[in-house]
C-alpha cells in the first residue's frame, strides 16, 4: 500500500470512530505494522493533521478537522481516470477537453507517488467508430439546462425532413455512439428525445421553462414508465 494512501486511510478510520483507536487496531486494518503505524502517525501530525493519541488509549481526532478534498485513494484514482476516458470516447469535444482539465488539476494536487496511480490507471473506455459528429457546439445546450431556457432548434427527423422547434432541454444522454436530448417538445406538444447529431441550428432563447427543470425530468420519467413499464 502506498504511504499516501495509508496515511488517508489512518485519517479516515480516527475521524470515524467515537471512541480512540489503537495503533495495533489500525495496524491490523491496514494490514501493516504497528511500528509503521507510529511512523505514520507521527509524519501526519508532523504536517499538521490534529490526532491526539496517549499509551494504552489509543488515537482521536481533535474536533473541526476536514479531511483535505484531494486525499484520494488508489481506487478513487482509477475511477476518476476511467471516468475521464469515457468522457473523451463517448462526450462532444468540449466535454472531452474539460475532462482532460479535470485530470490535470488531480495531478497538479496530488502526491507525486500517486501520479503514475492516475496516469497509468489500467482501465479503459474503448472508443465507438460509429460515434457521431455533432454540427453544433453542446455548450449552448449545456447552458440551456444550467440556466432552464427554452431553445429554438432546426431538425431532421429518421425521414430526413426538417422541421423548426422550441424546445424545453431536460437532460442530455451519453450512449457509445450518439447523445440525446431530452426534452419537451412544443411543436408535439409532448415529451421527445433528439439526436445532437441530427439538429442543424441552435439558438437559445430568453424564454425560461414554466417549471422547473427538476420538476419536468420526473414527470419524464412517468412519462417513460407508463410507456414502457417498469
Amino acid at each position: 500500500m502506498l504511504r499516501a494512501t495509508r496515511h488517508r486511510k489512518i485519517i479516515d478510520l480516527v475521524r470515524r470512530t467515537r471512541r480512540p483507536i489503537t495503533a495495533q487496531a489500525i495496524a491490523e486494518r491496514l494490514e501493516v505494522t504497528v511500528r509503521t503505524v507510529y511512523r505514520d502517525v507521527a509524519a501526519l501530525t508532523g504536517d499538521g493533521v490534529p490526532i491526539r493519541g496517549e499509551a494504552g488509549v489509543g488515537y482521536v481526532m481533535a474536533p473541526g478537522y476536514d479531511l483535505p478534498p484531494l486525499m484520494f485513494s488508489v481506487d478513487e484514482l482509477e475511477a476518476l481516470m476511467l471516468g475521464a476516458r469515457m468522457v473523451v470516447a463517448r462526450a462532444d469535444d468540449e466535454t472531452a477537453r474539460a475532462a482532460d482539465a479535470v485530470i490535470a488539476k488531480v495531478r497538479a494536487a496530488i502526491p507525486t507517488e500517486l501520479d503514475p496511480v492516475l496516469v497509468e490507471a489500467p482501465l479503459y473506455a474503448a472508443p465507438d467508430r460509429r460515434k457521431k459528429r455533432d454540427r453544433i457546439a453542446l455548450g449552448g445546450l449545456r447552458e440551456a439546462l444550467r440556466s432552464e431556457r427554452k431553445v429554438h432548434i432546426g431538425y431532421v427527423d429518421e425521414k430526413n425532413e426538417t422541421t423548426e422547434r422550441v424546445i424545453w432541454p431536460l437532460s442530455i444522454g451519453y450512449f457509445e455512439s450518439r447523445r440525446i436530448v431530452v426534452a419537451w417538445c412544443e411543436l408535439r406538444d409532448n415529451f421527445r428525445h433528439f439526436r445532437t447529431d441530427r439538429i442543424q441550428s441552435f439558438e437559445l432563447l430568453d424564454d425560461r421553462l414554466p417549471k422547473r427543470r427538476a420538476a419536468l425530468l420526473a414527470q419524464w420519467r412517468t412519462y417513460q414508465l407508463d410507456r414502457c413499464g417498469p
